[in-house]
């Protein structure tokens, strides 16, 4: 079987090289090829030698994943749909925007974490994507969309915010990045790339020492009480302990801050108690050391969620009660819905090792118990600025 160079960041392909009889700089000039110059035959690389390009014709392959199929948002957003092998598919997201472009990326074929708001979890678990199919997605789309006018790449961002819990598949996660930001890969700006986790404690304090990137945090509950319920693994790592590791990332972020994730399900999370009792939690651990900014995501609904969107003027309101506290909050803009490339949306095609859909049947149904709602008043323009932008935000 031949070795897929993609599942190689430079330390261990320039080993791969050595072990060959090669010279180190072998090993820069092939990553710069692949990643660069989104080469896929080895007869691409002019300026290796015959010798060379023959042996690894003979012994290597640059496997990229193929494409099943591609959809086009009404917004520009694109989603595209990889084919990795025994019928399984993961989605991977671009969404473009006026100052920069950002990929959204899988880790796995599907998740196990069983969030209840992703539709990812409802579709169960098959395995870890390879180095090579991670890294794999952002050589694809990279070539796919070419470069701006001014020469540069479309793509600026990085989120592995896609399929799967990218903390749950951490080495292949860690060689993946480390090709992202290698000067002969894709030279991007640790600040650029973000990694996103349900909140995996001891995986958290690695990634500070291996590879640390900008963190974002799926939190969305202001206590465990709640957040045992819409994210089963704080049963496991709960409030406490995910924010201390929190606390602990900071000291080798490329950012001074921690960005939280926080879906705003309709009566379960997106009360005024909620947001007072997330200004509690946030101003506790802020004694330790902690920063943060909060990024509210209107839930995007699924099939079988038996969740509901929070209304526009709720999602201000708690934006303004955040803000208002001195907690930069912002609202995600809705992206790529009408082809189901939002937040949360994302499914691929998943041959289930878990049995999810079987467990779930089985199951009694859980009520996650909504709250009578209380009319928010709509924001002014004589408040602060600061609650006023919360409206439109981003990726982050």
């Amino acid at each position: 079987m031949k070795t897929n160079l993609l599942n190689f960041d430079l330390n261990s392909l320039t080993d791969h090289f050595a072990q060959m009889g090669e010279k180190p700089f072998r090993a820069k000039q092939v990553m710069r090829w692949i990643h660069q110059g989104g080469a896929e035959n080895f007869d691409e690389m002019t300026d290796l030698a015959k010798s060379l390009r023959a042996k690894l014709q003979e012994k290597a392959q640059v496997g990229i994943p193929a494409l099943m199929a591609a959809q086009e948002s009404r917004d520009g957003t694109r989603k595209w749909l990889l084919d990795v092998g025994t019928g399984n598919g993961v989605e991977t997201v671009f969404i473009p925007e006026a100052e920069r472009g950002t990929l959204c990326i899988s880790s796995q074929v599907g998740c196990a974490l069983e969030c209840t708001f992703c539709s990812t979890g409802r579709q169960g678990f098959n395995r870890n994507l390879t180095a090579a199919e991670i890294i794999g997605q952002l050589w694809w789309a990279n070539k796919a969309l070419g470069v701006t006018p001014k020469n540069e790449r479309v793509i600026s961002n990085v989120v592995m915010m896609g399929m799967g819990e990218p903390m749950a598949n951490y080495d292949n996660v860690v060689t993946a990045l480390s090709i992202m930001l290698d000067d002969h890969g894709y030279g991007l700006s640790r600040r650029r790339v973000t990694v996103s986790t349900s909140g995996m404690v001891p995986q958290m304090d690695r990634l500070k020492e291996d590879m640390p990137v900008a963190l974002a945090v799926s939190l969305h509950a202001p206590n465990d009480a709640i957040r045992n319920e819409i994210v089963p693994l704080n049963k496991k790592y709960p409030l406490k302990e995910l924010m201390a590791a929190c606390n602990r990332y900071l000291a080798k972020a490329p950012r001074d801050f921690i960005t939280f994730e926080y879906v705003m399900l309709d009566g379960v999370n997106d009360q005024p108690s909620h947001a007072k009792a997330l200004i509690a939690l946030m101003r506790a651990h802020a004694a330790d050391g902690l920063r943060c900014k909060f990024n509210l995501i209107p839930f995007n609904p699924f099939p079988q969620s038996g969740l509901l969107r929070s209304p526009a003027a709720s999602v201000q309101a708690f934006a303004k009660m955040l803000n208002d506290a001195g907690i930069v909050t912002t609202v995600r803009k809705t992206r790529g819905d009408d082809i189901d490339a939002a937040c949360g949306q994302l499914a691929g095609d998943v041959r289930d090792r878990t049995r999810v859909a079987e467990r779930m049947a089985r199951q009694h149904t859980v009520v996650l118990h909504r709250m009578p709602r209380l009319t928010p008043a709509a924001p002014s323009a004589a408040q602060p600025a600061a609650a006023r932008r919360a409206a439109s935000a981003d990726f982050i």
